[in-house]
C-alpha cells in the first residue's frame, strides 16, 4: 500500500503530498495519508478540506482498495487535463487515509481473510470505532454547546494509538466534510450513531439531520446498487435500506457509542458519514474493478459536497485580520415564518479557523447567518443557498466591529436569537489546536 501511494505521489508531485500521522499502529506500522491539492501541504484561505478514512476495521478492506483507486484516478485525470478534476483539486484539499488499522488488516489477511470478525479490532483487540470520546452523552446530558465538545470530554480508558493519531488529525485541520469506509452491508449511515435512551434501535436526530440526509443520499444516489430497491439485502432477498433510498440514521440501525462519525461532528466543524460498501467484507480481487466502477461517481460527487452551503472570511473591521474562533450560528428561515422563529435555529454552531475563514454546509434554502466573537459586535446576514453542481460555496464575508463595551456574557444581547437562549451563558470560546491532543484536557487524569 505504501509503495502504491509513493508511486502516485511520484507521478504527481506538484499536486500531492505523502505524509504519516503523528502515531503509528500498535505494531509500529505508519498510518499513511496521501493529500491532493494545488498547493499540497498548505491550507489556503476559504478552500475547504475533506478526508476519507478506510480500513478502520482491519478485515473490511474494500474502502482501502477504493482509496488507492481514487488516488490513482485523481493523479491520472489531473495530468490528462480533465477539466472537472483540475477544478476539484484547485478548489479543494483532499486527505486520503487508506488504512487506519493496518495491524488488523494483517491479522485478517494472514488468516486467509475468511473470518467475519478476525482482524476487525487492532492488535490490542480494541474496536477502533468504539474507542473515541463519547461526546454524544455530553449532548444527551444537557450540554449547552452541542459543538466543539472536546474541551469538556472525559475518558474512562486510555485510547489506542491509531485513535489518538486520527483525533490529532481532526483537531489540527479545518475539515469540513469526511466519510469513513466500512464493509458488511450496503448503506450510507449518518449521525447520530448513538441512541439517547437505552433502545438499541432509536432514530437519533442531530441538529443537522436535513444536511446529513442530503450528504448520505448524494453518495447512495450516485451508486448503482446502494439506493436501488431491487438490490437484495445481505441476509434476505429484500434490502430494507435500499427501500429507503440506501441511507439510514446510525442509531436507528443500531446504537454505537464512542464512534468516529459522531466524534467528528461534535468535536470539530467536520460533518462525517459512514459508508458501508458491501456485504462482503473482504471481496475477491476480481471484483475490485466492478466495485471501483460502482463507487467512482459517488466518491467524486461526495468530495464536491465540501462546497455545499456558504463560506467566507470573518475579519476585524479595523485591522482586516482574520478572527479566529468566531461562532457561526444559522437560522433556517425557509421552513418557518417570522412568528415561529424558535424552530428555525440549527442548534449546532461552527467556528472560524486559524485564518478567520469558515465553512457551513447547508442544503438549498434561505438562511440567516449570525456571527459572534469575543470583543466584537455580533453581525447577521441573510443568504440564499442553491448548491449548484460542481461550483464553490457561496461567499459570505463578515467584517466585525469592535464591541463598544464588554459583553455581559448573555447570549441574547441582540434581537435575532430565539428567546429560549435568553439568560443562558454565552458559548465558551473554543480552544485552539495546539498540535498535541493530550494538551486539550489531560483527560487521562480525569475521573
Amino acid at each position: 500500500m505504501a509503495a502504491v501511494l509513493q508511486q502516485v505521489h511520484n507521478r504527481c508531485p506538484d499536486i500531492s503530498r505523502l505524509y504519516t500521522l503523528s502515531e503509528s499502529s500498535v505494531l509500529g506500522v505508519p498510518l499513511y495519508v496521501l493529500e491532493f491539492s494545488d498547493h499540497p501541504g498548505h491550507h489556503e484561505l476559504t478552500e475547504p478540506e475533506m478526508k476519507y478514512i478506510a480500513n478502520m476495521h482491519g478485515n473490511e478492506v474494500l474502502g482501502r482498495e477504493l482509496l488507492l483507486h481514487l488516488a490513482d484516478h485523481l493523479c491520472t485525470s489531473y495530468l490528462a487535463g480533465d477539466a472537472d478534476i483540475v477544478k476539484l483539486l484547485d478548489s479543494t484539499r483532499i486527505h486520503l487515509v487508506p488504512s487506519m488499522n493496518p495491524d488488523g488488516w494483517k491479522i485478517s489477511t494472514d488468516s486467509g481473510a475468511t473470518d467475519y470478525l478476525l482482524g476487525r479490532s487492532n492488535a490490542n483487540n480494541m474496536d477502533l470505532n468504539r474507542d473515541f470520546p463519547d461526546l454524544d452523552q455530553l449532548v444527551y446530558d444537557g450540554s449547552i454547546d452541542n459543538n466543539h465538545l472536546m474541551k469538556i470530554a472525559k475518558m474512562d480508558h486510555r485510547i489506542q494509538p491509531e485513535t489518538e493519531a486520527v483525533i490529532k488529525m481532526i483537531m489540527d485541520n479545518p475539515f469540513v466534510l469526511s466519510a469513513n469506509m466500512h464493509g458488511g452491508d450496503l448503506v450510507a449511515n449518518y449521525p447520530y450513531d448513538e441512541s439517547k435512551d437505552d433502545s438499541p434501535t432509536e432514530y437519533s436526530e442531530s441538529p443537522d439531520d436535513r444536511t446529513f440526509r442530503a450528504l448520505a443520499s448524494l453518495y447512495a444516489d450516485n451508486h448503482p446498487r446502494m439506493s436501488n430497491p431491487s438490490t437484495p439485502g445481505c441476509d434476505s432477498p429484500v434490502n430494507e435500506f435500499a427501500q429507503h433510498g440506501g441511507i439510514t440514521n446510525g442509531a436507528a440501525w443500531y446504537s454505537v457509542g464512542g464512534g468516529m462519525q459522531d466524534f467528528n461532528y461534535l468535536a470539530s466543524n467536520d460533518f462525517e458519514i459512514t459508508l458501508e460498501l458491501g456485504c462482503d467484507k473482504y471481496p475477491p480481487k476480481d471484483s475490485l474493478s466492478g466495485e471501483w466502477a460502482d463507487n467512482k461517481a459517488s466518491l467524486l460527487e461526495y468530495i464536491w459536497a465540501a462546497h455545499y452551503g456558504v463560506k467566507g472570511m470573518i475579519r476585524d473591521a479595523v485591522t482586516g485580520l482574520g478572527v479566529v474562533g468566531a461562532e457561526i450560528h444559522v437560522r433556517n428561515i425557509t421552513r418557518t415564518d417570522r412568528f415561529n422563529r424558535m424552530d428555525a435555529d440549527i442548534k449546532h454552531d461552527v467556528t472560524s479557523a486559524q485564518g478567520g475563514d469558515y465553512w457551513r454546509l447547508l442544503t438549498p434554502g434561505e438562511y440567516e447567518i449570525i456571527v459572534q466573537a469575543k470583543g466584537f459586535e455580533p453581525q447577521a446576514k441573510l443568504v440564499e443557498v442553491s448548491n449548484e453542481k460542481h461550483t464553490e460555496a457561496l461567499r459570505l464575508d463578515f467584517d466585525l466591529a469592535k464591541a463598544s463595551e464588554e459583553p455581559d456574557n448573555n447570549f441574547l444581547d441582540y434581537n435575532s436569537y430565539p428567546q429560549e437562549y435568553a439568560g443562558q451563558p454565552a458559548y465558551d470560546q473554543p480552544m485552539e489546536p495546539v498540535g498535541n491532543f493530550l494538551d486539550y484536557a489531560d483527560y487521562y487524569n480525569q475521573e
